[in-house]
């Protein structure tokens, strides 16, 4: 049995279209994403399993799924996302992404899976790591104090796909993307990331008329911001094109500082208040953006999404999102009185 799947060459290319394929976190904000492109790749044996049908932290589970799909390709997105903000869910996370992660990757070379695709964090890199970071950095010391169980958990599937593909000949990939954005974004309160927090913080500013905004940290952090769909197409030419044991950061190879983030986004809001920093509040690492290299190098992997562009298409699609919502409501609401 072939011990090391990089032997197959970067020049063998998987027909995606021809592959049944399953999906997990399929419908989620990046995965919808995934299956779309998917569906325009010619794929149509499509499987997206849903939590209430299918617990993935349940190896019955995972296996009857496996057992009654049959499929050539996974492309595991699925994640419990903690809030760094509050504690209390840091167990929960940890536990439920290693299960998930660790049974389906067993499960699939049990089943015969021709080839795995896992998704890390950004998160998982080392709090003291050289910037850029690089891959051959990640195991270089710990994760920054207030993401190691997510960082440590997202660690690991790397650690397991490298054991599988040295005794088994298992084609598992593991892929670090950084945080990605864009319309279809998750703007639930304990859960959401820097850009749609900043979006909905600026947008509510200005239909309240309030002339001060406070925001959390120093804002002089940098961060690396990928567009959802930059970051699917990365996915998706990474299970086409590469089948190498080392992982590829997926990034937009830019930074920016959150306080220039938040400039962008109070503009697009057309917020004109002042802005405040609660310095009492954690900034995380001083700076994070990923080197890209080896993925261009490996997939000709180039963002084509600019930040500017990408945030206006977000902003607009987040307030379509709350006007349609809001019409509805009152729609409802005047139903309802009838």
């Amino acid at each position: 049995m072939n011990r090391d799947a990089n032997a197959q060459g970067a020049a063998s290319t998987l027909n995606l279209g021809a592959k049944r394929i399953v999906v997990t976190g399929g419908a989620g904000f990046l995965g919808s994403v995934v299956v779309r492109k998917l569906r325009d790749r010619g794929c149509r044996e499509i499987v997206v399993p849903r939590r209430a049908h299918c617990d993935l932290s349940r190896r019955s589970d995972v296996l009857r799924l496996l057992d009654h799909t049959q499929p050539h390709v996974i492309l595991h997105l699925a994640a419990t996302v903690d809030n760094p903000a509050e504690r209390s869910d840091a167990a929960a996370s940890f536990c439920n992404n290693v299960l998930m992660t660790t049974q389906l990757i067993d499960a699939a070379w049990r089943h015969g899976v021709k080839k795995m695709v896992c998704l890390g964090s950004a998160s998982s890199y080392p709090a003291a790591a050289p910037i850029p970071l690089r891959e051959d950095e990640l195991f270089s010391g710990l994760p920054e104090s207030s993401r190691i169980a997510h960082g440590i958990a997202k660690r690991l599937p790397i650690i397991q796909a490298q054991a599988y593909r040295k005794q088994y000949g298992f084609n598992c990939i593991c892929l670090v993307p950084t945080n990605f954005y864009g319309p279809g974004d998750n703007f639930d309160a304990q859960t959401r990331y820097v850009i749609p927090s900043l979006i909905e913080k600026f947008v509510a500013a200005v239909e309240s008329g309030v002339p001060e905004i406070t925001l959390g940290g120093s804002g002089t952090s940098t961060r690396d911001f990928l567009h959802v769909d930059d970051c699917a197409e990365g996915i998706l030419l990474a299970t086409e094109r590469y089948n190498g044991a080392e992982p590829l950061n997926l990034g937009s190879g830019s930074e920016i500082r959150i306080s220039e983030l938040a400039r962008k986004i109070a503009a697009l809001a057309g917020y004109s208040g002042r802005m405040t920093w609660d310095r009492a509040r954690p900034d995380g690492p001083v700076r994070r953006v990923l080197d890209i290299a080896r993925a261009r190098r490996e997939l000709g992997f180039t963002p084509k999404r600019a930040l500017d562009e990408g945030l206006s298409e977000t902003m607009n699609w987040y307030r379509t999102m709350r006007y349609t919502r809001a019409s509805g409501e009152q729609a409802e609401a005047v139903a309802s009185a009838s």
